[in-house]
């Protein structure tokens, strides 16, 4: 009876992620939760471990895609305060559902100096909690066949040296994206 009871206990401790029905119905991991420990793939199509990238004071990004013009505005208002980042202590990664191909295209094309990691089978944005369901056809190119038909809805989370969230920015409006200036303005304040 025991050895049920704690295998029983066991699975409650795992997380069932789920994609969402839709962009607001995420229920996103929230300010004080830990960073799950998944693998990524790099630009360089090499996996890495979140707890590798995570493993100092990050920006992280979360956005839809290269082929995204709100995200590719706010991927490049990132590169333009990057400087100011770094000096603040922080590093910036951002991740999307993109394949390596495609996010070595968005470096390329942006001129963007920090790192880039595909989340093409969505596993990351759903252990996040911000996954949603969308029709696959446009995901499936820019995923190179890999995209279960998720997008993640467009996030900011702040991380602190233990993969620990101090600050997020979550709006299920992909239209709407944090401001350079406002975080900046919430570093220095951390």
């Amino acid at each position: 009876m025991k050895k049920i009871l704690f295998i029983l206990l066991s699975f409650t401790g795992i997380s069932f992620a789920q994609i969402a029905e839709t962009s607001d119905a995420i229920s996103p991991l929230l300010i004080g939760e830990k960073i799950p420990k998944q693998n990524l793939i790099s630009v360089d199509n090499q996996l890495v471990s979140t707890s590798e990238i995570f493993n100092k004071k990050t920006v992280l990004i979360l956005y839809r895609g290269g082929w995204c013009p709100y995200c590719n505005a706010q991927l490049m208002d990132m590169q333009e305060i990057e400087s100011q980042i770094i000096e603040l202590g922080y590093q910036i990664v951002a991740i999307s559902p993109d394949s390596p191909k495609f996010l070595k295209e968005t470096t390329t094309e942006d001129k963007l100096n920090y790192q880039l990691f595909s989340d093409s089978d969505g596993a990351f944005s759903q252990a996040l909690g911000i996954a949603f369901k969308r029709e696959k056809p446009k995901l499936e190119k820019y995923s190179e066949g890999k995209n279960p038909g998720f997008l993640p809805v467009p996030t900011v989370y702040v991380l602190n040296e233990n993969a620990e969230i101090e600050f997020m920015y979550i709006n299920p409006n992909y239209t709407k994206r944090l401001k350079g200036d406002l975080l900046l303005a919430v570093l220095k304040n951390l």
